[in-house]
């Protein structure tokens, strides 16, 4: 895992600009905090910040590889899971393999399949090559976009980042706001438009998607996409491929040179994994599996039940360090340092995101990297296997939106009056809410309700998922710590994309399914246990907190958040703890204390990066 970085001219000489790539470079230094290298040539410049987790001494980069007289150069972010068969397949080839970093596996199978090099990766990556005889520079992005990848045009020259800031480092880039980014940041946020940003001219590979930088400009691909066709299987052919892909990803994501641990919260998802991880040490006769939860100071003292948040983790999480004897340790984070932390979270994006739901988990990280380095968590199970909330309520069924941000009249008059006269974001969110559901193909044996539940699979895992995986990367990378998500395979994504929702969504419960499957791997009390988010704290201090910050910034007349938003109604929000906004701003956790504080990552985002605003 590590950050990524270069720029391309073809028609100019750049091998004098290192400075200038360093300072890039820079930018990502938390991303790949134990080496950095560089590769400059006339036309080319390649950067590259590494955080180790496989074969330190044989994955340095850039690394370049000669073959046929033509030289191949490679940065690259990531993790392959499937190194061994295409190592394999290299050997059988003819090429000598000097390492057992997947770096080399991954430069020397684009030397042999070329471009369809990424209909061959199992991993997640993102990753630029040089071709220097054909002067073409190629770039992939993985299935889900687990890897972030960034790019733009400034005259000749091409650049691409790991991240937003990395490209606003470069000189003559600037960070600008158009119409189009005010929908996106207000409308959307803290999600995005896939290959979009808020900044104007700013745009990212989307996932699974490749692209060829050469004489002829940019040219994009799509490499892989979800294919509807009939299921066939029977209901037991269909358990033993669910839980055998399950295990596979899991098992090829356990292996690492460096500490390993997995989060553990005591939900389904994350004891799956926790419960394979935990097998697969003592397969291995490794010690006792590390396993690590969250939670807030007083929590307990403070919780109320809700639909969305029915029980509290401390109880489960102790029935399953029982059951697997991890080595379990519980973070707990206090309110000064989660509402601190809001600033960091939105550096870490480059934009306000999910507020503390993102603090909390770059805190979490801080306090699990000095006794680890990677940690495998239960993320994306939700979105592929139908868990959400919004799968089964008629009202998000029916609201003919994103049903995790049904909330557009209120985003609407948020907005400053005069920017409000300008934009309409509903009519944004109508269009690409239309654009996406266009790319869903409904079989003609799909029932009625699995037709409908592949629409909202299908947002979910390219709008909410991505969101969630943007938060795990840049959170536990700004800490040089790596977060691998094995429910988040794009073949078991591809197989449970067809099963249908009377078989997903078994017994009438969410991810019904895969409790199935687990039954005889999981305690009872785990399988049969509602499904409970990511905790947030329910202390009332933290409300007081990010109400007296974000007071604070409406008390100040030189606030920036003041031009673009309704003052009034930021007051509104604060004097009845933003119970003045009649519905969550996002998702299920992002209710008054958060909307504060997302707020208050606004105001602090327009500070930092300053852009310019053109409506």
């Amino acid at each position: 895992m590590c950050g990524i970085v270069g720029f391309c001219n073809l028609k100019q000489d750049i091998s004098h600009s290192k400075d200038t790539l360093i300072h890039m470079n820079q930018t990502l230094a938390k991303r790949g905090p134990d080496e950095d290298g560089y590769f400059l040539e006339p036309h080319i410049a390649l950067g590259h910040k590494r955080l180790i987790v496989i074969d330190p001494k044989g994955g340095k980069q850039p690394m370049t590889y000669t073959h046929h007289e033509n030289t191949y150069t490679i940065v690259y972010n990531g993790q392959i899971y499937n190194t061994k068969e295409l190592k394999r397949e290299l050997l059988e080839a003819g090429f000598e393999i000097n390492s057992y970093s997947d770096t080399e596996i991954l430069l020397k199978s684009f030397i042999h399949y070329g471009y369809d090099v990424v209909e061959r990766l199992n991993g997640i990556y993102t990753f630029a090559i040089w071709n220097e005889k054909k002067q073409e520079l190629f770039l992939a992005r993985d299935h889900f976009g687990v890897k972030p990848l960034f790019y733009t045009m400034l005259g000749d020259t091409f650049l691409f980042a790991s991240e937003i800031k990395a490209l606003l480092a470069y000189p003559g880039v600037e960070a600008k706001i158009n119409k189009q980014g005010v929908c996106e940041l207000f409308g959307l946020g803290p999600a995005h438009t896939p290959g979009t940003c808020v900044f104007q001219n700013i745009l990212e590979i989307k996932p699974a998607h490749y692209g060829v930088f050469n004489q002829y400009g940019l040219h994009l691909e799509r490499y892989w996409k979800l294919k509807s066709k009939e299921h066939t299987d029977s209901f037991g052919t269909t358990c033993d491929k669910v839980r055998f892909l399950l295990e596979d990803s899991i098992k090829r994501q356990l292996v690492s040179d460096v500490p390993l641990c997995t989060f553990l919260s005591g939900g389904l998802d994350s004891s799956i994994i926790t419960a394979y991880a935990s097998n697969y040490c003592k397969e291995q006769n490794l010690p006792p599996l590390d396993t690590y939860s969250i939670d807030y100071l007083d929590n307990d003292k403070n919780f109320v039940k809700s639909d969305f948040q029915p029980n509290s983790d401390n109880y489960y999480i102790g029935i399953m360090k029982n059951a697997y004897h991890t080595n379990h340790k519980t973070i707990v984070i206090d309110t000064p340092e989660l509402a601190k932390t809001l600033e960091d979270a939105m550096i870490a994006r480059d934009m306000p995101g999910m507020a503390d739901v993102d603090s909390s988990l770059l805190l979490f990280c801080e306090h699990v990297k000095p006794t680890a380095t990677v940690a495998l968590t239960g993320e994306c199970a939700d979105e592929i296997f139908g868990g959400y909330p919004w799968f089964f309520r008629e009202d998000a069924l029916n609201s003919h939106t994103f049903p995790w941000s049904i909330a557009i009249s209120e985003r609407q008059h948020l907005l400053n009056p005069e920017i409000e006269k300008e934009i309409n974001l509903k009519e944004y969110i109508d269009m690409r809410y239309t654009e996406s559901l266009s790319e869903v193909h409904i079989l003609d044996t799909d029932s009625r309700e699995t037709a409908e539940k592949r629409k909202i699979s299908y947002l979910t895992m390219n709008w909410f998922m991505q969101t969630l995986l943007d938060r795990s990367d840049r959170m536990a990378m700004y800490n040089g710590f790596e977060l691998r998500v094995p429910f988040c395979d794009y073949r078991l994504a591809q197989y449970l994309w067809n099963i249908p929702w009377e078989i997903k969504a078994l017994n009438g419960r969410e991810k019904g399914l895969l409790r199935y499957i687990m039954k005889k791997i999981l305690p009872d009390e785990i399988i049969d246990r509602k499904k409970s988010p990511y905790p947030k704290t329910h202390n009332p201090t933290y409300l007081k907190t990010v109400k007296e910050m974000l007071t604070n910034i409406m008390e100040n007349p030189n606030s920036p958040i003041i031009d673009l938003l309704n003052k009034q109604d930021i007051i509104n929000i604060i004097q009845t703890d933003g119970s003045s906004f009649k519905r969550p701003w996002f998702g299920q956790l992002m209710t008054g204390p958060q909307l504060m504080a997302y707020l208050c990552q606004v105001n602090m985002w327009l500070e930092r990066y300053q852009p310019k605003i053109e409506i």
